[in-house]
């Protein structure tokens, strides 16, 4: 995540110390999000000052200890800039814990293990898309209600995914796919001589 990015952007509207930077990137982006780590926050501050990217500046304060407050440089506007100008590809690629999880269960063999599995993931994402549906229509600030609809968005397409699974994988009470158990181990790259997908639980 170009979470160093975002803090860039907000250092860019003027200098700013670390908790008022986490409340900022936490309205800005919503609830959906969820909250910044300050720890972590501290990391990406002390890492972007490594490169130059923002100074930091000890303010002594009457009561409190003393602040760092940090403010960007002009290295850091053009990275700013330059990752602005760029397309952001998907920062995991196309691997999927539940794509592994729709795999092992067509490799069962069992139509009622395949059904349970897509069913189980159905319910989860209507549940999450009705909250954020919620979400989405109590939001005051336009930019987090679209963040809100990419969200939605993600969602209406994983539930199209399970469309495909279901019509790609079963033929009524039948799974479409040969069982790892019964295709013999040429048939599923990494195989174990009786015939079971390396990696998958026993009883699986």
């Amino acid at each position: 995540m170009a979470i160093q990015h975002a803090v860039l952007a907000l250092l860019a509207d003027g200098p700013s110390y670390g908790y008022e930077l986490k409340g900022a990137f936490e309205t800005a982006v919503g609830p959906q999000w969820g909250s910044l780590n300050i720890g972590h926050l501290y990391q990406i501050l002390d890492r972007l000052a490594r490169d130059e990217l923002v100074r930091a500046e000890r303010q002594a304060q009457p009561v409190k200890p003393d602040r760092v407050v940090y403010e960007i440089t002009p290295a850091g506007r053009t990275e700013l800039a330059r990752w602005l100008a760029e397309p952001s590809p998907r920062s995991g690629g196309f691997r999927d814990d539940f794509f592994l999880k729709v795999t092992a269960a067509a490799r069962s063999g069992s139509a009622d293990v395949v059904r349970t599995v897509l069913a189980n993931q159905r319910g989860y994402l209507l549940r999450e898309l009705r909250n954020l549906g919620t979400l989405r229509r109590e939001a005051t600030d336009p930019v987090v209600e679209l963040l809100l609809s990419a969200a939605c968005r993600h969602v209406e397409a994983d539930l199209a995914f399970l469309d495909d699974a279901e019509t790609g994988l079963l033929d009524g009470a039948r799974i479409r796919i040969p069982s790892a158990r019964t295709a013999g181990a040429d048939a599923v790259p990494g195989a174990l001589p009786d015939g079971r997908a390396a990696g998958l639980a026993e009883g699986a």
